[in-house]
């Protein structure tokens, strides 16, 4: 056997020593990491920089056998919170994090306090930090692969599992049981999630009563469950005399009190009051001096590597989803072990030192890699490491082909005198899906069970739903008259599902990285009623921070859904709109101007620079303008353009967005008649043309060549001291801001209440959008009144 390929396949009893030394490095690096971040660094300010060392210990076992044993580089992994100093570790050891990262941790510029694929130096998959959101991705990762696979576009070297570790109070969150659901609707497959279940949180212990739900609730959702309680020394005394009585105690033991004897110690006190008289008890407890008995008492299966590679091998004999229940002890190894107060504890600095000294640790090499183990043992350890599948070379960050685009002549735009933007989408998108054009294939959308009515209908009905199986239209099958001919199968370009906003954008996420992962783009669209964006705000939050691309279209928006009531109307979407980051918001008022930004959105949602993008559309219907030219257009694009151009000496202007056009015109054209030359300024997006001035800005604060805002440029041309009058069916916020772009008086007319039932004529007379309140509000600005 040649010395290479004895590097690469250690004996078992190698592999197993190998793994509890780097679970030993780990445990000190993401100790230390913290350490040095709160006690060590300079601290300008004074604030705790935390890093929960306690959660971290808890971790080490398990992350060092899944990153330097079961992993494969095709592997996807969504690292527990809490743990990112262990994942910054790992990935320091692989040779690809430096210390500079790790000294510099949750400062400027240094390793995240979260694992974030966005703004950390080294290899993460997904970003995790709002709690639960990260585990639930990976379902739909799960499922995006899938589809990518059904199509034909999956190359088989990048087919991996996807996995997420995460701590046991995130199964507190509800995003995961709804994620739950719809993983087994669509028959997910290659998914691991492994909890850290140390059975604290920061607050409180685990109740004990879940400690057999969580087995029920994944088992009835398909998942194979896997509970890894006791480690290896533990089975091992349970198979001795009197070790049954013993196992029995630690199953009925309760959360709280297994912690705090952890902490305590006082194991035999506690073991010989309880079960001291049961046959061979005694002589088995004193087989053990202290520190083997503790050690035995907190051997748990998430802290045993033979327990975990053994789960691990069980586990990758198939594609089933599989839940991992890893019994651990927060605080592992550490004096903060099952402390009440250890998830936002800190080891003290003589703590640390004596640390230090029992892992033989030399001072002053406290950072390196493998300190402190002999040198021969150390040249093993590297080559293990290097010889782990998942440290084999791999294109894990591959550059996706772009998708071509049609040009603006090819691309369609719905003709019609009269027409809404809410069905003009979905003509459009039904055009498109039509086209011998390669974006048709690329497109897929999604939707929580509002597909017919926000417009998806013609897609689905000539692309399909995506299922893994063929399904059949029962309902024309049965020669029931319907306007949806849905069939599902493989090639299907349409993932339907349930009334779950969280998942919405959970798939929208997942979807919106496979050219990240796979290297296989997809153009993702994802519908929504636009009141409800609020209700999986976290989760588009977090698709947002990870750079994934989509098309979100929420539809009605405002007002627009009178006899619905005020649940379904919109107020705060637009400052949401605006205020996110990497998401760019648009609320055209025309369909020419629907077409004209949706071209450009799948554009900007495969540029190198770009982001999402939030379409925020209508159900209402209303004439559209007619254009002499296509002049608009370029200027459209930057956010706002003259519908009317203002007179030179025109004392005020109405700016407007979206649904209130017809009201906005009604007063223009009234005003008219006693004041020429008033302008109508109509913002097509009010997110880019803030983040234009608000670049402006800084550019002139960050003492780079000042350049004016198209916004400024557009009110430049009204007459001096003229004011604005803005109107939105949304927060009058989203618009009135427009005023401290030259310093102009504002009458801001908008939503600021919640709505109630009504048509529009009574709605908008009562919440001061219709062509009297604008006339009215301009009147002030004459009187000087605003």
């Amino acid at each position: 056997m040649s010395r290479a390929s004895l590097k690469t396949a250690p004996t078992a009893d190698r592999t197993v020593e190998h793994l509890n030394r780097l679970d030993e490095r780990l445990r000190w690096l993401s100790t230390w990491t913290i350490h040095n971040a709160n006690h060590l660094r300079n601290s300008r300010d004074g604030l705790k920089v935390g890093g929960h060392q306690a959660s971290c210990a808890s971790m080490t076992t398990i992350l060092a056998t899944l990153y330097f044993h079961a992993l494969r580089p095709q592997d996807r992994v969504a690292v527990k919170p809490h743990a990112s100093p262990v994942f910054h570790a790992i990935q320091y050891l692989l040779g690809r994090q430096s210390r500079d990262q790790l000294e510099r941790f949750r400062a400027y510029g240094g390793a995240q306090s979260y694992p974030s694929r966005t703004k950390d130096h080294d290899d993460v998959d997904f970003s995790t930090g709002s709690v639960g959101l990260g585990v639930a991705v990976t379902a739909f990762a799960s499922l995006t692969q899938d589809y990518l696979k059904a199509h034909g576009w999956l190359d088989p070297a990048r087919e991996g599992r996807m996995v997420a570790t995460l701590g046991d109070a995130e199964l507190d969150e509800g995003n995961i049981y709804e994620c739950l659901i719809e993983a087994y609707k669509h028959d997910i497959k290659n998914a691991w999630w492994i909890v850290d279940y140390n059975r604290q949180s920061l607050d409180a212990t685990t109740a004990d009563r879940m400690f057999d739900r969580f087995d029920d609730i994944f088992a009835t959702f398909g998942w194979r469950v896997l509970n890894l309680k006791h480690g290896k020394a533990q089975l091992a005394a349970f198979a001795r005399p009197g070790g049954e009585h013993l196992r029995t105690w630690i199953d009925a033991c309760p959360n709280a009190d297994y912690a705090a004897l952890t902490y305590q110690g006082d194991w035999r006190e506690r073991l010989m009051r309880d079960i001291g008289e049961r046959p061979h008890v005694k002589a088995l407890l004193d087989s053990y001096d202290e520190p083997g008995l503790a050690a035995l008492m907190t051997g748990l299966g998430g802290h045993c590597v033979e327990t975990l590679l053994e789960a691990y091998a069980q586990a990758s004999a198939d594609d089933t989803p599989t839940l991992f229940i890893a019994y651990t002890i927060k605080g592992f190894g550490l004096p903060l072990a099952g402390h009440k107060d250890n998830h936002a504890g800190l080891m003290t600095p003589n703590q640390v030192e004596a640390l230090r000294q029992a892992l033989g640790v030399p001072e002053g090499e406290e950072w390196e890699p493998y300190a402190g183990v002999p040198t021969q043992e150390a040249d093993a350890l590297r080559a293990f490491v290097e010889a782990s599948p998942f440290a084999q070379p791999a294109d894990r960050r591959p550059v996706a082909p772009v998708v071509p685009i049609p040009t603006r002549s090819e691309f369609p735009s719905p003709d019609g005198k009269e027409q809404s933007t809410q069905a003009a989408f979905g003509r459009i998108l039904l055009d498109l899906s039509k086209l011998d054009h390669p974006i048709a294939g690329r497109l897929v959308t999604t939707s929580p069970d509002v597909t017919v009515s926000t417009n998806l209908g013609g897609f689905v009905n000539h692309r399909g739903l995506f299922r893994r199986r063929e399904t059949r239209d029962v309902f024309r099958d049965a020669k029931i008259p319907s306007t949806q001919k849905w069939i599902g199968g493989r090639a299907g370009q349409h993932i339907e599902l349930g009334i779950a906003e969280n998942n919405l954008f959970l798939n929208l996420a997942a979807l919106g990285l496979a050219g990240a992962i796979w290297g296989e783009r997809l153009l993702p669209i994802g519908t929504v009623y636009d009141p409800f964006i609020a209700r999986g705000l976290d989760a588009l939050n977090y698709a947002c921070y990870q750079d994934a691309r989509f098309m979100l279209v929420a539809t009605p928006s405002g007002l627009t859904l009178g006899p619905e009531g005020g649940a379904h109307q919109s107020i705060h979407s637009p400052v949401i709109g605006i205020g996110q980051p990497k998401l760019t918001y648009f609320e055209p008022a025309f369909v020419d101007e629907l077409a004209e930004v949706m071209r450009w959105s799948f554009e900007h949602m495969q540029a190198d620079d770009g982001g999402s993008v939030y379409l925020r559309l209508t159900t209402r219907s209303f004439p559209q303008v007619e254009r002499q030219d296509d002049a608009w257009r370029d200027e459209a694009l930057k956010g706002a353009y003259w519908l009317r151009k203002p007179g030179a000496d025109a004392e005020a202007a109405i700016v407007f967005c979206g649904a209130v056009a017809p009201e906005v015109l009604e007063a223009a054209d009234q005003l008219a008649e006693d004041f020429g030359g008033i302008g109508v300024l109509n913002v097509v997006s009010p997110g880019l043309l803030h983040r234009d001035w608000m670049g402006s800005q800084r550019a002139r604060w960050g003492g780079e060549a000042p350049r004016r805002s198209h916004a400024a440029k557009l009110l430049a041309e009204l007459a001096p001291g003229a004011g604005l009058v803005t109107v939105i069916d949304g927060s009058p916020g989203a618009l009135s801001w427009l005023g401290g772009v030259l310093g102009q008086r504002v009458s801001p007319l908008g939503l600021d209440e919640f709505g109630q039932v009504g048509d529009l004529t009574d709605l908008y007379r009562r919440y001061r959008l219709d062509a009297q309140a604008i006339v009215e509000a301009c009147a002030g600005l004459f009187l000087h009144d605003a």
